[in-house]
């Protein structure tokens, strides 16, 4: 991963629930490349019972440029794959992004999680647009224009000779 500070990593730890005999995956953040080794933030290390406020997160697709699972060591990967680090650290398939606020001082930048959603509104627009002004001519073709001889079935035209 890279921010505007450089090359670093996201600090992906295995936290034991209280009430429950579950283990999940957090994301507690982005730290530089220099502080990829637990050892050299060491003061950064949560021990203890910690609240967790976060975003729960789904595998990450692989990008159709991105290599195919190629690990630098046993510790590091290219993406998010829930399923391949559950297995791999002996946790349950959830994995949190925690937020900002879980920032610590010369610690994991929390708060990294990116949302995006699609923005469909012109298609919205072209579609409903379109099916209000072919319903508009359908109506006004139906009811509002009297329509001409020649086009009319011809029982309808007969009916209409008749009349005085």
């Amino acid at each position: 991963m890279s921010d505007s500070k450089g090359h670093g990593f996201h600090v992906v730890t295995p936290f034991v629930l209280r009430d429950k005999p579950l283990t999940i995956l957090v994301n507690r953040g982005w730290v530089p490349k220099a502080k990829k080794d637990p050892k050299t933030r060491s003061w950064s290390q949560v021990d203890g019972e910690v609240e967790i406020v976060g975003i729960v997160r789904k595998t990450e697709v692989r990008q159709p440029f991105q290599p195919k699972d190629i690990k630098t060591d046993e510790r590091s990967f290219l993406r998010r794959d829930v399923e391949e680090l559950a297995t791999k650290l002996n946790t349950s398939n959830v994995f949190l992004d925690a937020d900002k606020y879980t920032t610590l001082k010369e610690g994991p930048i929390g708060g990294q999680t990116r949302v995006t959603l699609r923005n469909e509104h012109l298609s919205y627009i072209i579609t409903w647009f379109t099916l209000s002004a072919a319903t508009s001519f359908l109506w006004y073709r139906r009811y509002y224009r009297p329509s001409s001889m020649d086009s009319m079935p011809d029982y309808l035209r007969r009916a209409r000779a008749k009349k005085p």
